[in-house]
């Protein structure tokens, strides 16, 4: 499709902490293959240079943009922002508080939209809806506003911060087009923002298998699984969102049936000290590792020395990483909630408050080899069609419909 996007978006592999980062990638290079011409907006300067599009950093070292360094990050919150500003080594122009650094950002994104040859806007979360907003007064063209997680998700339902939700509105609101990652997010846009259910596609997240193809090896973990050993995986932020706590309730469970089993926590997130403290009073340290965030050929090893991965979240809009886990040759067990078991069929589901039915699940693929086998022939050939080419052929189904709308519709 001969069609230019500016896109928003907040972080980028490998410099990433999270999922969306890997979505932005994943989504942008099959995008490219099918001929959009993408020029992809950070808010600071991290390092990649990918050859299939453009990158463009809001900040000094860059000829064509000045006067903005900024600390923010994906998944930045005002509490956050709040210790990274204190320990900024250049705090001149910074804004005193996250929000205000959103709108800063913004200003930004004016001057972007004003210097670049684009066709319509595709922004990222709520951290980048206001560059797309004032990218769109700027220029007139169409806004497509991209939902990987709502306020309501990075909460887990438990306390929104209004200033976030009022953003997550009113870029909705002034967006042409929306994309949710899954129905669940669809149906949250549409309870939670009033936003008309026609106005919204679902566009759900993929993977390239053949990049987590091969082998690589752990050595530490491979004597151990030589011993007779197993290991069960949890992989991600260890965030309020991911339900860590789930997964270690249900590891003091499993281990007095299979005692020979470790436990792994990879991931990092304000909740770590929280989650290290419960495995100690459940008198199970010695059989639950932290590992911290892990990403590249590390996080390959993980997945390919675990026999079984873990997805407990208590609000998932999709979840990225049962599908490369699958990919990796491991069978997955995941919350009910979460929007990735609307495609996955070869998994074990839970609810992510049963922490029974979790250590029992675990247990049946622990000991019967036929239904791990059985999960992970028939699993991998079920994420093999969920393709990030097929995604961004979904995007661009979108861009036509609002890239050919007459502008007195």
């Amino acid at each position: 499709m001969d069609v230019k996007i500016l896109m928003f978006g907040w972080e980028f592999p490998p410099h990433n902490s999270g999922g969306l980062g890997t979505a932005c990638l994943g989504l942008t290079k099959a995008l490219a293959r099918a001929g959009v011409n993408i020029t992809f907006v950070l808010p600071k300067t991290v390092g990649v240079n990918p050859d299939f599009m453009n990158i463009l950093f809001a900040d000094t070292k860059n000829v064509r943009f000045r006067g903005i360094e900024t600390i923010l990050s994906a998944y930045m919150t005002p509490k956050s922002y709040t210790t990274a500003l204190r320990y900024a080594k250049r705090r001149r122009g910074l804004a005193n508080t996250l929000i205000e650094e959103v709108y800063r950002y913004g200003v930004e994104a004016r001057r972007i939209a004003r210097e670049e040859d684009f066709d319509i806007i595709h922004a990222h979360d709520w951290l980048s809806f206001v560059a797309g907003i004032e990218a769109q007064k700027e220029s007139k063209k169409p806004f497509i506003a991209h939902v990987h997680a709502t306020e309501f998700d990075r909460t887990a339902d438990q306390g929104a911060n209004t200033r976030v939700y009022e953003i997550e509105k009113m870029g909705l609101e002034h967006s042409s087009r929306v994309l949710a990652v899954s129905n669940l997010t669809k149906q949250k846009i549409v309870k939670h923002y009033g936003v008309e259910q026609q106005k919204i596609s679902v566009v759900y997240n993929g993977i390239n298998t053949e990049e987590w193809q091969g082998y690589a090896t752990l050595a530490k973990m491979e004597a151990l699984k030589r011993s007779g050993g197993k290991i069960v995986l949890f992989l991600g932020r260890i965030t309020i969102q991911k339900g860590p706590e789930y997964f270690v309730r249900a590891a003091k469970k499993v281990l007095e049936y299979e005692p020979n089993t470790t436990f792994i926590v990879s991931g990092s997130g304000d909740m770590q000290e929280q989650i290290m403290r419960e495995v100690a009073y459940l008198g199970i340290g010695d059989k639950v590792l932290f590992s911290g965030f892990l990403r590249g050929e590390e996080l390959k090893s993980m997945y390919k020395v675990a026999d079984l991965y873990i997805m407990p979240s208590v609000s998932e809009p999709f979840g990225i990483t049962p599908l490369e886990s699958i990919a990796s040759g491991v069978p997955v067990i995941i919350s009910r909630q979460s929007g990735v078991s609307e495609i996955l069929t070869h998994a074990l589901k839970v609810d992510f408050w049963d922490t029974d039915e979790l250590a029992n699940k675990i247990v049946g693929v622990l000991r019967h080899r036929v239904l791990k086998d059985t999960m992970d022939e028939n699993g991998r050939k079920e994420v093999e069609s969920i393709s990030w080419d097929k995604v961004a052929h979904r995007c661009i189904d979108t861009y036509k419909k609002v890239f050919n709308k007459p502008k007195n519709a």
